[in-house]
């Protein structure tokens, strides 16, 4: 499926932003913009938890952006949020507002995913992308770097400062000096020390910039006529003569800068000199391209068969040595099932990508011990940089692959998502068929619904012929009744069905 319109929600730390695109021969074409600045960042207080005040107004914001996607399809439409709703602890109980007052769901993603998103969004814009490009954006919470050339990242970094974060701890109500400024640079230096030496070496034709820090310090050197065209070091000085000289960015009358750029300013110039003395850089150019451009590219190529999702996971496979002639016996097995509990399921349903990916994955954790592999499976799902891939989508996927066998109660109290459990059962059957790694013409069981839970049936003569596999499925009856979910397995007969 195509559509001539898309939409990208970014939920970033210092703004919300809304891009409508319409989409013409594969390229995107940016047709409506909303913006709200809602300082999520400022909110994070002690225990990192998200205060009242700042909810309201992300809440309030998303609510405006759902008047204006009324009419999208669901699958028109991603909404991403960044480094505050990593960050929040009381993140999990703030979604489900969030996702109801926008209409739409909230994917949290990693930061090295940021990172990725930006690059395409950016490359995207480039004149030349050939050139090896360095990009930078520094947003609220988190700034990301990016080297890359011909739209494929060669290194991806997301680090713990932005443009909010550091005004508030260095420029308390936009105050500043020499010995605050000092201290900002320093802090910003020491989280550069982790990547500047692998980027130097690396190396970059150009310098990039992106997102809302870049273009306001851009915009206040065109128009004082300190710079044409691009970010310089004889720019970054003479707005520091200017900073320091007024010694309070709320009475910085300067040309170019906006009003809702200023409690922001003094954390994002740190940060930004930083950058130009880690990266002895003179020039850095601007990109309009970022997230949310990146988004859109992303979500259209995902209706293309395009999605980065299974290019990840077909790495992930070769990497670790996955066994795939077993995997592609489990997958066809799980999505066999699937269809039996859920005939009309589109074929590009988010369930089952998702079973196809774990079923594909769940023996990754062999490559580390055998024992116990489920669990290692699952511990690398949930930790490693998967690019596509949300961190919701892999704490479901990591999710999913350690529920595959023993005992379920050690997912029951994690997942929220009640769909989940078909994913599983599918996914626990289809292994326990192919526990001998070996083939089947047809499929041996079926599966549907029932009043409590699952109905698993099969003949009396396989599960004679079988008795390994009709012991198994005994003890899954006991393994899902230990939850509380009722999965009975039955024995057909010629015309009757009796209770093993």
């Amino acid at each position: 499926m195509s559509y001539e319109l898309l939409a990208a929600v970014d939920l970033g730390s210092n703004s919300f932003r809304l891009q409508v695109a319409r989409v013409v021969d594969d390229q995107i074409y940016p047709l409506d913009g909303v913006k709200e600045t809602v300082r999520l960042a400022a909110g994070l207080g002690h225990g990192k938890l998200l205060d009242g005040a700042s909810q309201l107004r992300a809440i309030e914001a998303l609510s405006r952006f759902n008047e204006r996607l009324r009419g999208f399809a669901p699958d028109q439409v991603r909404a991403v949020a960044t480094n505050t709703l990593r960050v929040a602890k009381n993140a999990p109980q703030f979604l489900p507002q969030a996702e109801a007052a926008l209409g739409f769901p909230i994917e949290v993603i990693a930061g090295r995913e940021e990172a990725r998103l930006i690059y395409v969004g950016v490359a995207h814009t480039l004149p030349n992308p050939s050139n090896q490009q360095l990009v930078v954006d520094i947003g609220g919470g988190s700034t990301e770097f990016i080297i890359g050339r011909s739209f494929e990242p060669q290194a991806l970094e997301s680090l713990y400062m932005g443009c909010v974060a550091f005004s508030l701890r260095y420029f308390p109500e936009g105050r500043m000096d020499k010995k605050s400024l000092r201290e900002a640079e320093l802090a910003a230096r020491r989280e550069l020390e982790a990547i500047e030496h692998d980027y130097r070496a690396l190396g970059w034709d150009e310098a990039v910039g992106s997102s809302g820090t870049a273009r306001a310090l851009l915009d206040i050197m065109e128009l004082n006529g300190w710079a044409q065209g691009a970010l310089t070091r004889d720019g970054m000085d003479r707005l520091r003569a200017l900073l320091l000289r007024v010694g309070d960015v709320n009475r910085l009358g300067v040309a170019g800068l906006k009003p809702d750029r200023l409690p922001v300013l003094a954390g994002g110039f740190a940060i930004m000199s930083a950058i130009f003395d880690a990266f002895r850089l003179e020039r850095m150019s601007f990109s309009e391209g970022a997230l949310r451009l990146g988004v859109l590219y992303d979500l259209h190529g995902r209706y293309h068969h395009k999605d980065l999702r299974d290019a990840t996971v077909l790495q992930f496979v070769r990497r670790y040595q996955v066994d795939q002639r077993q995997a592609e016996r489990v997958h066809a097995a799980a999505l066999q099932l699937y269809r039996q509990l859920e005939p009309h399921a589109a074929d590009d349903h988010p369930d089952l990508h998702l079973l196809s990916w774990a079923a594909r994955l769940h023996e990754l954790g062999i490559s580390v011990a055998h024992a116990g592999y489920h669990k290692h499976s699952a511990y690398i799902l949930g930790n490693a940089d998967m690019p596509g891939f949300s961190r919701m989508d892999q704490a479901r996927l990591a999710r999913v692959v350690l529920a595959h066998r023993g005992k379920l109660e050690k997912v029951n109290s994690s997942v929220v998502d009640r769909r989940d459990w078909t994913l599983i059962l599918c996914l626990r059957l289809a292994v326990l068929l192919h526990r001998s790694r070996d083939d089947y013409a047809e499929l041996p069981v079926r599966i549907e619904r029932s009043a409590q839970g699952f109905v698993v049936s099969a003949s009396n003569d396989w599960l004679s012929s079988s008795p390994l596999t009709a012991a198994s499925l005994q003890d899954e009856q006991r393994l899902w009744g230990a939850i509380g979910i009722e999965v009975k397995v039955r024995a057909q007969r010629a015309k009757s069905a009796a209770a093993l």
